[in-house]
């Protein structure tokens, strides 16, 4: 079991209400969860910059499969990285459109190269890379 510390926080009222506002969107069961999601939160963020931690995230691409060898294009790009590439999903959203979802794994330079390469890649309508972490010495 782990051992808690208690400490307190000091802020304007009007934050605290919009913050408790936030934490019952969120369905938080108290603050004290939601504030250790935000410390959570910062310390991932910190582990991307730094750049020496293995990261995990999703490269989500929407594209008109119709494009001219956007396809191969995408493809070439997940081989030349194929030792951070995971996984990938491709779904059919209709006739003309499909989503693609890279799973990748990695440092976060090399992570973001490899999603930078696959969302500028011409004929991607849109693409957003979602980073998270291991795990691993977050608590």
């Amino acid at each position: 079991m782990t051992q808690l510390t208690r400490f307190g926080i000091s802020m304007d009222t009007r934050l605290l209400e919009q913050f408790d506002a936030l934490v019952a969107r969120k369905g938080y069961v108290n603050r004290s969860e939601a504030i250790r999601d935000l410390i959570r939160n910062a310390l991932v963020e910190d582990q991307w910059s730094r750049g020496d931690e293995e990261i995990v995230g999703t490269v989500t691409l929407v594209y008109d499969h119709h494009v001219r060898d956007l396809a191969d294009k995408l493809t070439e790009h997940q081989h030349d990285h194929h030792d951070a590439i995971v996984s990938a999903l491709h779904v059919h959203l209709d006739h003309d459109h499909c989503l693609e979802v890279v799973v990748v794994r990695g440092p976060a330079p090399r992570v973001k190269r490899l999603a930078d390469e696959l969302i500028g890649t011409k004929g991607v309508k849109h693409g957003k890379l979602v980073m998270t972490t291991t795990g691993r010495g977050i608590v």
